[in-house]
């Protein structure tokens, strides 16, 4: 017992956390999954730890958190790590970068494969596999698209392919059309990905700091884009030393926006637009 008063009995703005009890969540949560918790997420952590405090009929931070560490194979570490992943994404989020994939696959031995390693609730890897689509022969192989992500939940949601017309927006009209059903009825308003580009999709669990990745495949370009920010430098360098095998020959490693890995390692060399090449 910690002192705090009785987390069943409070509501979610009166959680909180002792100094000790943030520090462990952090501590934990960069061990499992490499992210760093900000001190500006104090407030966030100790709302939705103590969410699950409640939910699992605990009394404490402290207690939930030693449940934790006891059982390093709980189904409880994906509700942990799920609370603290982003799940900004959008379909055609830094356009440029599907240009210049359009570009580079039609150099490529076909079947193309694509490894999205942040796919998050989809929208990034299906439109990978509509730019891998649009710019392979019918005839051809398919393409196939890896997309995985730490976060259970949203790849469950991927799984699905269901979005609002909201959120499929960027989408140009003809590629909506070819790609997707618009929902009648009880249903409108919602769009489904079509079987033609989710049989190419395959969306799978993944931890990027784990010791193993469950994939032998060789990939012409890789996406982590906007997620390495989330990692300190020897995490970052770590797991980009590890893409590098993954690579095919003149395989390309796209990156987010914001992120600069050029002297992080020497497996990569920047190409342009935040775009990188085996070196």
């Amino acid at each position: 017992m910690t002192g705090l008063p009785m987390y069943q009995s409070l509501a979610p703005e009166q959680f909180s956390l002792t100094d000790e009890e943030f520090a462990l969540v952090g501590k934990l949560l960069h061990v499992r999954s490499g992210i760093i918790l900000g001190d500006h997420k104090r407030e966030l952590a100790a709302r939705m730890i103590g969410l699950r405090v409640r939910k699992m009929g605990l009394s404490s931070a402290t207690e939930y958190l030693k449940r934790l560490q006891q059982d390093p194979q709980s189904e409880e570490w994906d509700a942990f790590v799920n609370v603290f992943t982003i799940n900004h994404t959008a379909f055609f989020r830094e356009r440029h970068h599907f240009g210049i994939l359009a570009d580079f696959i039609r150099t490529r031995s076909n079947p193309v494969h694509v490894w999205c390693c942040a796919a998050s609730t989809g929208e990034e890897a299906y439109t990978i596999a509509i730019t891998l689509l649009e710019n392979t022969v019918a005839k051809e192989p398919k393409p196939w698209v890896w997309a995985t992500d730490i976060d259970t939940q949203a790849i469950e949601k991927a799984r699905k392919g269901i979005y609002t017309l909201e959120r499929v927006q960027p989408v140009p009209e003809p590629l909506l059309k070819k790609y997707f059903y618009r929902g009648k009825g009880s249903k409108s308003g919602l769009v489904r990905v079509k079987p033609v580009l989710q049989e190419i999709v395959e969306f799978e669990p993944l931890n990027l700091v784990a010791p193993s990745w469950p994939s032998n495949q060789k990939f012409d370009a890789i996406f982590c884009r906007n997620t390495m920010i989330y990692f300190d430098k020897p995490t970052q360098t770590r797991i980009l030393e590890r893409f590098a095998p993954m690579l095919k020959p003149g395989g390309l490693l796209f990156a987010g926006h914001s992120e600069n890995f050029t002297y992080l390692t020497k497996a990569f060399r920047l190409r342009g637009q935040t775009v990188y090449a085996l070196a």
